[in-house]
């Protein structure tokens, strides 16, 4: 299936069908494999509750449409709802918490992108922001990959994530970079305070206009042969070092 924007589309696998039936009117049609026996009873379940349609279809209709991990279930839903960045400032507050998100420079891998929303969403991140353009957007890949996570997501889509890094600074949130290079740990720094944590393309790491932004600029201790992480993984052990600190 391509990745593309479209006002309704197709995403597959288990769970991001499920988290989607979960969160409302956002599904318009389920569709399962005549061959999927096991794992599909709360699928069944919550589509026949919310009255969506289920279609039970042949294994060519997955095929035609997903590369390999559909798992034989797939749903047809309403584009995902975006936010707008004043939207997403005000949520810490209504919810008497210091601010926590993650701001998205330039990852234009799909997989990366839908794993840094899982890593969002398990650390308890208030929203993800990221361009509208050198970004992979909300695509069925990325819907995959998050597992589900994109569902519960608060997502802010702009044209140029410094315009929203200029207002989460007016708002004294912390802004704390990750590079690889850095000579400053996650350890040497308070994270409990309001926060957002921006990271890069495994390819080019940040900008050099967006890194300058950044009140602070942290790595990972590399003690191996290897002198990086994976995005999503570096991402999210940076996202529980913030998350141990404020729950100490």
């Amino acid at each position: 299936m391509n990745d593309k924007h479209t006002a309704a589309h197709l995403i597959c696998g288990i769970n991001p069908v499920t988290e989607a039936l979960k969160t409302g009117d956002k599904v318009v049609s389920v569709h399962i494999s005549k061959q999927r026996q096991v794992n599909i009873d709360e699928i069944l379940r919550l589509a026949r509750e919310r009255g969506v349609g289920i279609k039970f279809e042949e294994k060519n209709f997955f095929d035609a449409r997903f590369s390999k991990g559909h798992q034989g279930v797939a749903a047809s839903v309403k584009a995902k709802k975006k936010i707008t960045i004043e939207e997403l400032l005000e949520l810490p507050d209504r919810k008497g918490e210091a601010a926590f998100f993650m701001v998205l420079d330039c990852i234009e891998d799909p997989r990366n992108f839908g794993a840094l929303l899982r890593v969002a969403d398990a650390a308890g991140m208030h929203g993800v922001v990221f361009q509208s353009h050198r970004s992979a957007g909300i695509t069925e890949t990325v819907s995959k990959s998050s597992a589900g996570a994109l569902e519960h997501s608060n997502l802010v889509e702009i044209v140029n994530i410094k315009h929203a890094i200029e207002k989460m600074k007016k708002k004294d949130i912390t802004i704390i970079g990750a590079e690889a290079d850095s000579d400053l740990s996650m350890w040497d720094i308070n994270m409990k305070g309001p926060l957002a944590v921006v990271v890069g393309s495994e390819g080019h790491g940040l900008r050099r206009t967006v890194k300058d932004m950044c009140d602070n600029i942290i790595s990972l201790p590399m003690l191996g042969k290897v002198n990086s992480l994976n995005v999503s993984v570096a991402a999210g052990i940076i996202a529980y070092e913030a998350l141990r600190q404020r729950r100490k």
